[in-house]
């Protein structure tokens, strides 16, 4: 892959090893076209997407638990794919979502990593509306309230592609903004719950919660995710 280094992790989840390939480090940097800094991806960010942090990996776990079947699912800011990979392997209608001009090379290379098809992806700017994309039954994300005005971008993006009745699944690392969040949801007539993350990690970051969201029905219970992670 030219331009930066790579190498390959390990991930359980579910009792499923998946084998990821990320980037080797954070501190890479490759956009000889501009093509990431016209999408508004700075330098500082560029290397963001290719890592498997801890709000993405919890947020594969939680996906391993939650009902699928008939329900058409986007992910936002996929990164390497892991909570798409999950849920392509149960067999759920995924549509994983970025802007990074990376994150789809990653996800297919991931998903072939696998043995698993390829997955369908769309590149997607949270403040800028696509109505092709369509409407979801379920919509999930990893740390994506990292600032304030994050919680009016990602709340208003819901608005255009949530169904009626619809779930919205996110796992915030304690950035602070997730209650300005859940109020925008309740307004639009979400029941919002938040739990502390799953003991998966021997000691999950401080504040750190994930926020599950229902409009239009009842939620189903998630079976708590134990399994400690490899790397």
């Amino acid at each position: 892959m030219t331009g930066y280094a790579t190498r390959e992790i390990r991930q359980t989840v579910g009792g499923h090893e998946y084998r990821l390939r990320v980037l080797s480090d954070t501190q890479q940097y490759a956009d000889p076209d501009g093509h990431g800094e016209r999408l508004g991806v700075s330098s500082a960010q560029w290397s963001l997407f290719g890592q498997l942090w801890p709000s993405g990996e919890m947020l594969a776990h939680l996906v391993e638990t939650i009902p699928v079947e008939g329900r058409r699912v986007l992910e936002l800011g996929c990164g390497i794919g892991l909570a798409s990979l999950v849920l392509g392997r149960r067999g759920a209608d995924v549509v994983a979502s970025d802007v990074h001009p990376l994150a789809e090379v990653f996800l297919a290379y991931n998903a072939a990593l696998n043995d698993l098809p390829a997955l369908h992806y769309r590149q997607v700017l949270w403040d800028r509306p696509m109505p092709a994309l369509g409407t979801f039954d379920l919509i999930i994300a990893s740390d994506v309230l990292y600032e304030r005005g994050q919680a009016e971008v990602i709340s208003e993006l819901v608005a255009r592609h949530a169904n009626p009745r619809c779930e919205v699944i996110i796992t915030d690392p304690g950035r602070g903004n997730s209650a300005r969040f859940a109020r925008l949801m309740v307004a639009q007539g979400f029941d919002v719950s938040t739990a502390p993350w799953p003991a998966i990690r021997a000691e999950p970051p401080p504040r750190s919660q994930y926020l599950r969201c229902v409009r239009g029905g009842r939620a189903t219970p998630l079976r708590t995710p134990t399994t400690r992670s490899s790397g």
